[in-house]
């Protein structure tokens, strides 16, 4: 394997499913004295471009952002469309699903890890950026994703 492939090794975030993102933003809110985000759902498939294992899918989530200093946590409700976030909460319960780090590059980053036997598992845009979740789960026991922010 590749050395220090991402550029970087600052996580920036760390994605937790959940099935009741309501209930759940609010707990965490509670254990840490924080007001609870506006829970936002992500962009609709026509902007998202959303692709699951190399096909367009509709997958929708709930997101809600806790930021805690120089990480954030991100809680995220799939809805039932085929996604990574529902694929692995059927599979594994709630919890974490993935840690993210901000690169620069991002296709020839995703292009890397895949020749370093790490596949892009999914990816799509969003307001200001674009994302990639690598399946790293064999090597790292987690998914990592990959953020690229515009200028």
């Amino acid at each position: 394997m590749e050395s220090n492939i991402l550029g970087t090794n600052v996580i920036t975030q760390i994605g937790i499913l959940v099935h009741d993102i309501e209930k759940t933003a609010q707990t965490y809110a509670d254990f840490f004295g924080m007001e609870k985000p506006q829970i936002n759902q992500t962009d609709a498939p026509e902007l998202a471009q959303t692709e699951f294992k190399g096909e367009s899918t509709a997958a929708r989530a709930k997101l809600a952002f806790f930021d805690m200093g120089s990480l954030q946590l991100e809680l995220i409700e799939p809805d039932q469309q085929p996604s990574t976030w529902r694929e692995y909460l059927d599979e594994h319960g709630e919890g974490p699903h993935h840690i993210a780090f901000v690169v620069g590059g991002l296709q020839e980053k995703v292009k890397i890890m895949e020749a370093n036997g790490m596949p892009l598992e999914q990816k799509g845009e969003y307001p200001g950026g674009r994302y990639a979740y690598m399946d790293t789960f064999r090597d790292l026991k987690i998914i990592t994703e990959l953020l690229e922010n515009d200028e």
